[in-house]
């Protein structure tokens, strides 16, 4: 089966990195795999090809509205080669372009949803986001097959569109985390020992942008370390949203491999207004590491409230806090909470059985 893929990642032109060895890994599954990716042409590629079979494609200019008619340019340079379906990364241009592709040539397409696009505060962040919106609504029924990254997205979809004739197929199937190698790594650093000064450390993983609402985290840190001092809140990560968050907390720029950190910390917080999945809880959860998040993504799906974590509400800075007290107060419900959480990993996938589940269902669409 030949597959095109629209709207991949831009560290694909960097070699070596962690999206092209995801690459070539899928390319494995395939007969052939080319991805045109949405970037502009400072990458200083043309196009690349990794193993035989992958290719990928920049659109190589800085201005949006001309991704479209390069994309046409690509296509059709490729001379009469062409892909038995098109998948795209987002329901937004990447599904537009895909849509428009799918009419052209009379292709299956498959629409992928990464971010809880339905959720009232992703509508709220931004016009930008408004127009994603309404552009989903109105590409996602004309998809063969829809893949989400949780239950909570798939809900929102058979909400939006109740009749079971309005949307085909919808799989499941959430970012890849290796929960064998998170666990079976050994620390490479130890927090207790960096930061010696603090008797109890509080992790967040993520970018710093405005969704993540990381300032919630560091409004309940106001009230916590008035009852205890020596508490830290260590952030890991770097975004547009750094500036206004440095206070009552240490940083350190964002590093891809987060294990030693989340195995040496003592709890783990996620803070979003919204996620479509949640990759780092998982990790965190697999490296034994408690963790609180908003309801948001995984939250009562993977982790359920008072059984393997806790869940507060979205913004509610004092449920957070009261969250954090009772962990920091009750070493034997974090400790439930760990064996809870790797008790329920020990099903997880493996990366075999994930590649060919997401294989199985794009040949379903063929």
């Amino acid at each position: 089966m030949r597959v095109l893929v629209i709207g991949s990642e831009r560290n694909l032109f960097i070699d070596g990195s962690e999206a092209q060895k995801r690459i070539k890994e899928y390319g494995k599954l395939f007969d052939e795999l080319r991805i045109i990716v949405f970037s502009s042409s400072v990458l200083g590629h043309s196009n690349l090809q990794l193993e035989n079979k992958v290719f990928i494609y920049p659109t190589n200019h800085r201005i949006t509205l001309f991704y479209l008619w390069n994309i046409y340019k690509i296509t059709r340079s490729w001379r009469g080669w062409k892909p038995d379906i098109i998948t795209c990364q987002d329901p937004f241009e990447s599904g537009l372009v895909g849509w428009l592709l799918k009419m052209r040539y009379g292709l299956p397409l498959q629409l992928q949803i990464h971010a809880d696009i339905f959720s009232p505060y992703f509508w709220q962040e931004s016009f930008k986001n408004k127009i994603r919106v309404l552009l989903a609504k109105f590409l996602l029924p004309k998809a063969d097959g829809i893949r989400v990254v949780s239950e909570r997205i798939k809900n929102s979809l058979l909400t939006l569109y109740p009749k079971p004739y309005t949307l085909n197929p919808i799989i499941v199937l959430p970012i890849f985390v290796d929960v064998k190698k998170i666990q079976s790594a050994k620390p490479k650093i130890n927090l207790h020992e960096k930061y010696s000064d603090y008797d109890f450390i509080i992790l967040i993983a993520s970018r710093l942008t405005k969704e993540k609402n990381v300032g919630m985290a560091i409004g309940a840190m106001t009230e916590v370390v008035k009852k205890y001092p020596k508490t830290l809140l260590l952030i890991v990560g770097d975004g547009p949203e750094e500036k206004k968050l440095k206070a009552n907390v240490k940083f350190e720029p964002w590093a891809n491999d987060l294990i030693s950190y989340y195995k040496t910390a003592d709890l783990f917080l996620l803070t979003s207004n919204y996620e479509g999945y949640g990759r780092t809880v998982v990790e965190a959860m697999a490296a034994g590491l408690p963790v609180i998040m908003t309801d948001v993504g995984l939250a009562g799906e993977l982790l359920i409230d008072d059984l393997d974590g806790r869940v507060v509400p979205v913004g509610d800075i004092k449920a957070l806090t009261q969250a954090i007290l009772e962990l920091m107060e009750n070493t034997k419900k974090r400790e439930d909470f760990k064996l809870n959480s790797l008790k329920l990993l020990e099903k997880w996938s493996t990366k075999q059985e994930y590649l060919e589940k997401y294989r199985d269902f794009l040949m379903m669409l063929k």
